[in-house]
Parts: C-alpha cells; structure tokens; sequence
C-alpha cells in the first residue's frame, strides 16, 4: 500500500530497481578485481560489461515516452542479469569467487525487474 503512495521518480537514480541494480554492478566490480590477470580481456570484462548494461538500460528506458519501449529496455536488462548469472556460476565453477551474496543479489534485482517491467505493461500505470 506504502508504494501506491510514492511519488513518481524524476530519475532514473531515484528508482529503487536502479539503486539496487547499481549496488550489484559495484560489487560485480569488487569481486573481479581479484580475477586472474589473464581474465582481463575475458570473463572480467564480460561480466563487468553485462552488469553495466543492466543498469545502463533501466537509464535508458526511463525516458522512453511509450510503455512498451520502456518494457523493452528493461527486457533487455533482464537479459543481461541472466547473463551475469551465468558469469556467477562460471565464475564460482572455475574457483574465483564464492556467489553466494552476488546470487541472492541477483535474486533480489531480478524480481525487482520483473516486477517494475509488469507494472509498466499493467493498463492504468
């Protein structure tokens, strides 16, 4: 009911699914400054990439004047944190980091996502 309350947001910063994608993307970045250096051009960047782009398309689809152009960008942000996903498991399966905190992140962002995109696509919002 609280949310039914809330202002609409002025930015994209202001946007609770942004804010939380952005923490993600931070320590997306902290976990791979420990990868090998030979992961530079490879898995780090890759992964670094697919983060930022999740991000970077909420910020994108923030001004799109149309709802389903709004939907878009943020279908594609879920596209690339399925991607981080798999980086995360990759990652853990090659021995570089535990995921388990970036996981549930992920979990969290996820239906975040999902959510706000459905709530775009709903008659009346």
């Amino acid at each position: 009911m609280e949310d039914m309350m809330r202002e609409p947001a002025k930015r994209f910063t202001d946007l609770i699914v942004w804010q939380k994608v952005h923490a993600f993307v931070l320590q997306v970045y902290s976990a791979t400054q420990t990868f090998p250096k030979e992961e530079l051009y490879g898995l780090t960047s890759q992964f670094r990439r697919a983060a930022v782009s999740i991000t970077a398309n909420i910020a994108e689809g923030f001004r799109k004047q149309s709802k389903s152009d709004k939907a878009r960008f943020l279908n594609i942000s879920e596209g690339s944190l399925e991607e981080c996903r798999y980086y995360l498991i990759l990652a853990h399966d090659l021995g570089l980091m535990n995921n388990d905190t970036l996981w549930e992140l992920s979990e969290e962002v996820g239906r975040l996502l999902n959510g706000y995109r459905s709530g775009i696509l709903t008659p009346n919002s």
